[in-house]
C-alpha cells in the first residue's frame, strides 16, 4: 500500500442529517474519516455496522453520542468505542465547532 497525504478538500464528503462527513480513507481493512457539527446541530442516525467496531474521538468540542438507548458526553480529548450493530447519533453541546474523527474496521461504511 502506497503511503498518502490527503487534504480535507480532498476528501469525499457527505451529509449525515447536519453533520459534515469527510472520508478521508477508506480500504478493504479501514475507513478513517471525520464528522463536524455546529452548536446545537444533531447528525442522523446511524444504524451501525454490524460486523465492525467503531472509534469516537472528540478531537475539538463538546459533544452528546447517543449509542443505543444510553447518552454519553464526550469532550475535548475524549474516545468512544461503539458495539458492532450498534445505532449511534452526535449531537454537539458546545459552544463551538465540534470534530469526531472516526475509524472502524474491516471497513463496511457505506
Amino acid at each position: 500500500m502506497d503511503t498518502r497525504v490527503v487534504k480535507p478538500e480532498q476528501a469525499r464528503i457527505f451529509m449525515e442529517g447536519l453533520e459534515v462527513c469527510r472520508e478521508y480513507f477508506k480500504t478493504d481493512l479501514i475507513t478513517f474519516g471525520t464528522s463536524e457539527l455546529q452548536p446545537g446541530q444533531t447528525g442522523a442516525v446511524d444504524t451501525g455496522h454490524k460486523n465492525s467496531h467503531e472509534v469516537f474521538f472528540v478531537s475539538k468540542g463538546k459533544v452528546l453520542l447517543r449509542c443505543g438507548n444510553t447518552l454519553y458526553q464526550l469532550n475535548e480529548g475524549d474516545a468512544q468505542l461503539i458495539p458492532p450493530g450498534e445505532p449511534h447519533q452526535l449531537t454537539n453541546i458546545g459552544d463551538c465547532t465540534a470534530l469526531v474523527t472516526w475509524s472502524l474496521t474491516p471497513s463496511e461504511y457505506i
